[in-house]
């Protein structure tokens, strides 16, 4: 019978034939996955044997794997600042880079979020999960994003405060909070055919290439800065994860709608990740 360190093996020299990056880590993943184990736990029980419904079930994961499909959309589910998410197809793979964003809004006090674009509503969820107490709107496009966060909120316990809705942008929202928050889509339509697989082909494209895209990734950001205010409290924050080199526009674009304090923060690999500014008072 085949040991799960045969199956591993196995694995890792699959995913490096089809130039998956960090093809160990990922068969690790995906074998604890088939496995039913905690993957803190592998190492314990690679000398045992795996069953054959195991085998087939981790050779069919890096099979999917290797065809460039995400691990978070194949297993169903990504840590985000310390809790478990559900992922698939219709939404973003919540990413460490976006903690940065969560970290910043946490800095702040505030009773009530808006999440623009909210995808997984990992970035909703997170906050009301660390802010007890607080409600918040999470609002998308997709109905099937929006299903997703909805049951996201439900597993972490906040879906008495967190409310879903469709809309495009702030078309559909009443009311003002004390903050907002995006990680709306801005990657060029050019700059995506340079990205790889996993986000050419996996990713929801809507989360991915603003619509009117100029080829500056900017747009979702223009339609957010020019109408944030009307939607926050005096001195309530906006805040929106950026994208490579948009620091210096997104910046301005923050001057001109007239908020204050604006500033850029980085994130753990000292990349300009998020701008915040906040509305003035009254």
């Amino acid at each position: 019978m085949t040991t799960a360190a045969q199956l591993l093996a196995e694995g890792v020299e699959q995913l490096r034939a089809a130039g998956v990056d960090g093809a160990a880590r990922d068969a690790r993943w995906l074998l604890a996955h088939a496995l039913g184990v905690d993957a803190t736990r592998l190492t314990l029980v690679l000398p045992d044997p795996a069953t054959d419904a195991q085998a087939k079930v981790f050779r069919n994961l890096i099979s999917a794997r290797a065809r460039r499909q995400p691990v978070a959309q194949i297993i169903g589910k990504r840590m985000f600042w310390g809790r478990s998410f559900q992922v698939t197809p219709d939404v973003l793979d919540p990413r460490p880079e976006t903690e940065t964003l969560i970290q910043a809004a946490l800095e702040q006090d505030f009773s009530t979020v808006l999440d623009l674009g909210t995808g997984s509503g990992a970035i909703l969820s997170s906050l009301l999960a660390e802010r007890g107490g607080a409600q918040g709107v999470g609002v998308d496009m997709s109905p099937a994003a929006l299903r997703v966060a909805a049951e996201n909120a439900r597993l972490l316990g906040v879906q008495a405060r967190a409310q879903f809705q469709q809309s495009d942008w702030f078309a559909n929202v009443t009311g003002r909070f004390d903050l907002i928050v995006s990680n709306p889509p801005y990657i060029g339509a050019q700059e995506l055919e340079t990205l790889s697989p996993e986000l050419r082909h996996w990713e929801p494209r809507m989360a991915l290439v603003p619509d009117a895209d100029d080829g500056t990734g900017l747009a979702a950001y223009r339609i957010i800065c020019a109408q944030a205010r009307d939607y926050l409290q005096p001195n309530g924050w906006l805040m929106v994860e950026i994208g490579a080199g948009q620091g210096a526009a997104v910046l301005a674009l923050f001057h001109a709608a007239g908020f204050s304090d604006v500033s850029v923060l980085c994130d753990m690999s000292g990349h300009d990740r998020v701008v915040r500014g906040r509305a003035a008072p009254s």
